[in-house]
């Protein structure tokens, strides 16, 4: 991704955060990408953030310590910033700018893509319905992924989100195809040992070598997270829409990715919207949820996992609370139930995937798919009424149905939503669990499911 040749520029106005304000620019363009050259022959890329009056504001990727303004030149490219993109991809390691970091050469490129990507054509859009079998439970049963969504977790400082996300990419198949994702996975001012467990998972399964790997760690510059979703996301739309691949990607953390964007917009002095952050927010978010889908006539699809860590478990913090106006749906990790050592730690009460309907049922997953689902939710959300209640009157002052419902919550969370990190259930064990869980109540509690499939399915005493 160097650059060559392009206009230089040394009068450097002034040095603030992570911006460089150059002066006495011409024909410079918004997004064009700037090549920043110390004497020493240090390099540096940035692009145009605004122009204006002669000035423009450049956004260095790589921060801007050490620089100065009397020893500073930028070359303005006359071009936006490209990923290179090939098959050859698959299998490789880069940072977060796209740079390899595994010590193998840049691979040969077929093509070099703009990192913003082509807004998909609405009228193009094919409407998602392709069940994906992620061999979790929870997700599976009642939170159900289809290939094309967007479906974040929503996480909290400590959780086993990372975990989740893993097992999901290492495990998704298409039922009846037996088609394995390409996995993309982009790490955002993350751990170093989050993004090695990643690694490390994905290579010992086998999936590396269908895995693209972009990892821009804690110690990294804060500025490259605002690119490294989207260099993800460029090579995943290579390989679903020119490649015919089904892929997978997986961004984490995004509340990082949000705070790089605060700092910017702290540094370039704008309004500051809530808590700081800028208001464009929303827009900026949904450039990249919304690069996500399937188009008609093509093979391929992207599918969207977005990690949200939520600073202080706060579900209405502007950052879940924007992305799940943007999104279709969200999986909730719970505290209460991570502390517990349950895991996955899904507060299935609180999460939802708006597309589950269109990919369930006859002719896709199995007829009574739906109904049983949500007879789970109507016994497990009973059962935390009764819960909360046996906190003031004791279990002596429940009646006999409402300890019942006790025992279902109870085998609910520790037969159905409990799994091993290594656990790989197909979506008929998944159904079995879940009959399971609801046979422990009367035969005339199940309102909610149709009475040929409680004839057919029921374990209970009649």
């Amino acid at each position: 991704m160097a650059a060559v040749g392009g206009v230089e520029y040394s009068k450097i106005a002034e040095i603030k955060g992570p911006l460089v304000i150059v002066d006495d620019v011409e024909n410079a363009a918004f997004d064009e990408l700037v090549e920043v050259e110390t004497t020493d022959n240090e390099r540096r890329l940035g692009k145009v953030l605004e122009i204006g009056n002669g000035k423009a504001i450049v956004q260095v990727f790589e921060g801007t310590t050490g620089l100065s303004i009397s020893d500073t030149s930028t070359r303005f490219v006359g071009k936006v910033m490209e990923m290179p993109v090939s098959k050859e991809v698959l299998g490789r390691v880069f940072d977060g700018l796209g740079r390899p970091k595994d010590g193998l050469p840049d691979p040969i490129a077929d093509k070099f893509l703009d990192i913003n990507g082509a807004p998909m054509n609405p009228e193009q859009r094919e409407y998602p319905k392709d069940f994906i079998q992620t061999g979790v439970s929870v997700i599976d049963g009642m939170i159900t992924l289809v290939r094309g969504q967007k479906l974040p977790i929503f996480s909290g400082s400590g959780m086993s989100h990372n975990i989740l996300a893993a097992q999901i990419a290492r495990q998704a198949t298409v039922i009846g195809t037996q088609e394995e994702f390409a996995v993309v996975f982009a790490a955002i001012g993350v751990q170093y040992s989050e993004a090695e467990y990643f690694r490390r998972t994905l290579e010992e399964s086998g999936a590396l070598k269908r895995s693209v790997l972009f990892l821009n760690l804690a110690d990294d510059p804060a500025i490259e997270r605002i690119i490294t979703p989207r260099v993800a996301l460029t090579v995943a739309e290579y390989m679903a829409f020119d490649l015919g691949m089904h892929v997978l990607v997986i961004l984490t953390d995004m509340t990082n990715y949000a705070e790089a964007l605060r700092e910017i917009s702290a540094a370039r002095e704008e309004v500051p919207g809530r808590k700081g952050y800028p208001g464009y927010l929303y827009t900026d978010l949904s450039t990249i949820y919304e690069r996500a889908g399937k188009l008609v006539g093509k093979a391929g699809s992207v599918t969207q996992v977005p990690i949200l860590s939520m600073p202080s478990d706060d579900i209405t913090h502007p950052i879940p609370d924007l992305t799940g106006y943007i999104t279709e749906g969200q999986i909730v990790l719970g505290r209460e139930l991570f502390r517990r050592d349950i895991y996955p730690p899904v507060n299935i009460l609180m999460s939802l995937s708006r597309l589950m309907k269109d990919g369930i049922g006859e002719g896709r997953t199995r007829e009574d798919h739906g109904e049983i689902s949500n007879q789970n939710y109507d016994a497990y959300s009973r059962a935390q009424e009764v819960r909360a209640l046996a906190g003031i009157v004791g279990k002596a002052g429940l009646t006999d149905i409402d300890l019942r419902y006790m025992d279902t919550g109870d085998i609910f969370e520790k037969e159905f939503l409990t799994q091993a990190l290594d656990e790989n259930r197909n979506l008929e064990e998944s159904l079995s669990l879940l009959w399971k869980t609801v046979s422990s109540l009367p035969r005339n509690e199940l309102t909610k499911v149709k009475d040929r499939y409680v004839d057919k399915f029921y374990q209970g005493d009649n």
